[in-house]
C-alpha cells in the first residue's frame, strides 16, 4: 500500500478533516482498508452515478440515464469484506458529488483504485498505526504452501493476513484406505503436482511440508512436471492443516516467509500460548492486559484488529489507553487478523495476548 504521492507519509487532505489518500495495490491492502472503514469515516473515490437529467423520451421510447464518472464521497454506514476476495464494498450516504447528495451509494473498491479516507477530528491513532504498518510492509509476495502426506495433499496460499484453503486431494475413500502401493501413489502425486503447477505461477515461492518422506517425493514430481518455482522443503511433526501453522511458527520456512507479516503474527501468538502453558510472563483478557500496560510491563501486544474498533465506546476507550501506554513504554502493538489458525486461537483467548517484560501478579 502506498500513499498516492508515492511517499510513505500520511498527509492532511483538508483543513478540517485529516486523513490519507491511498492506492490499493493488492488484496492485503483491502484488508487494511476494511479495518479502517466504519461508521464515522468518510470515504471518497472515483465512481459512477446515473445522471437523471440525461434520460430522454424519443419517439415514444425512453432513453435510460447515462452513467457518468465522478468523484463521490460518502459517510460510511456499512463495510462488507470477505477475506481473500478482490473487492471491498462500502455503503453510505453521499456527502460530496456533482449530483445526488444525500442519496445512498456503494463504493466497490478493488486493486488499482485510489481512495481518500478521513474522520472528523482526525484519523484515529490505531488506524494511523495500521496504515503505517501496511506501508512499511510494502507489497509482500504471496507464497504457496503444500502439506504432503502419503495419501493426502493440502494446498494453501499464504498472504500478508491469512492462509487461504485452495484445494485438497486424497487417496482415501469409502471409509477404507485406497491402495497405497508405490505405483498408485506415484500416479496420485503426479496428478496433484500438475494441478499444483497450474495453481501457482513459476515466480511464486512454494513451501512443501509434512511428516515423513512423501514431501520429498512430491517435490521431485513437481520438478518432473516442469515447475520452476523456488521451493523450500520443510519437515513437520504433524500433517494436515496443523502442519501449515507449525511451519509458519517454527521458522522452518524463513528462507521464503521470514519477513512475512503473517509469520510475525503467528509467532507472537504462539509465543503467548507457550508462555500461558508454562506460566510465563504473559497476560490475556482486557483487565489483566490493562493492569500490565499501566505498569509498563507489556513488551508486545497482539490484538485482533477489530477489537480496537469496538462499537462499544467504553471498551474502545480502554483499548486506546492500553495501546497508548504500550507504545509510550516502547512496546510493540501488532494488529492481527483472524484468517488463520493462530488468529482463531487468539479469538479463543479473548482477542488479545500481551507478552510481558516481567510477570505481573
Amino acid at each position: 500500500m502506498y500513499s498516492a504521492d508515492g511517499s510513505e507519509d500520511l498527509r492532511q487532505l483538508k483543513a478540517s478533516d485529516e486523513g490519507v489518500r491511498l492506492r490499493i495495490d493488492h488484496a492485503d491492502d483491502l484488508w487494511t482498508l476494511a479495518q479502517i472503514c466504519r461508521v464515522g469515516s468518510n470515504l471518497g473515490m472515483l465512481s459512477h452515478r446515473r445522471d437523471s437529467t440525461t434520460g430522454t423520451q424519443e419517439g415514444g421510447r425512453a432513453k435510460s440515464a447515462e452513467r457518468k464518472p465522478m468523484w463521490i464521497e460518502i459517510d460510511v454506514s456499512e463495510c462488507s469484506f470477505q477475506a481473500f476476495t478482490d473487492n471491498l464494498r462500502v455503503h453510505g450516504v453521499i456527502s460530496e458529488a456533482k449530483i445526488d447528495i444525500g442519496s445512498h451509494h456503494t463504493h466497490i473498491i478493488a486493486p488499482g483504485d485510489e481512495v481518500e479516507i478521513s474522520f472528523e477530528g482526525g484519523l484515529p491513532e490505531v488506524d494511523r498505526e495500521l496504515v503505517k504498518s501496511a506501508l512499511a510492509a510494502g507489497t509482500q509476495p504471496k507464497a504457496g504452501l503444500v502439506v504432503v502426506e502419503n495419501d493426502e495433499v493440502l494446498i494453501f496460499e499464504v498472504s500478508g493476513h491469512g492462509i487461504r484453503d485452495l484445494s485438497s486431494f486424497s487417496m482415501r475413500g469409502g471409509g477404507k484406505r485406497a491402495d497405497d502401493s508405490t505405483g498408485v501413489r506415484r500416479g496420485f502425486f503426479e496428478r496433484v503436482a500438475r494441478e499444483t503447477k497450474m495453481v501457482f505461477p513459476d515466480q511464486m515461492p512454494l513451501v512443501i511440508c509434512g511428516p515423513g518422506m512423501a514431501r520429498e517425493q512430491f517435490e521431485g514430481m513437481l520438478r518432473a512436471v516442469g515447475a520452476e518455482n523456488q521451493i523450500l522443503n520443510a519437515a513437520t511433526s504433524i500433517g494436515g492443516r496443523a502442519a501449515a501453522n507449525e511451519v509458519l511458527a517454527g521458522g522452518a520456512a524463513d528462507a521464503v516467509l521470514g519477513e512475512h507479516e503473517l509469520v510475525r503474527q503467528v509467532r507472537a501468538i504462539e509465543d503467548g500460548l507457550t508462555r500461558i502453558s508454562t506460566n510465563g510472563a504473559v497476560s490475556y483478557g482486557l483487565n489483566a492486559i490493562e493492569e500490565a500496560s499501566e505498569q509498563g510491563a507489556v513488551e508486545v501486544l497482539i490484538v485482533e484488529a477489530s477489537l480496537l474498533r469496538s462499537d462499544d465506546r467504553s471498551i474502545r476507550s480502554r483499548w486506546d489507553g492500553i495501546t497508548s501506554a504500550v507504545t509510550t513504554n516502547r512496546g510493540e502493538v501488532i494488529q492481527a487478523s483472524i484468517d488463520h489458525d493462530a488468529g482463531q486461537q487468539l479469538v479463543g483467548m479473548g482477542g488479545a495476548i500481551a507478552l510481558l517484560r516481567w510477570k505481573v501478579d
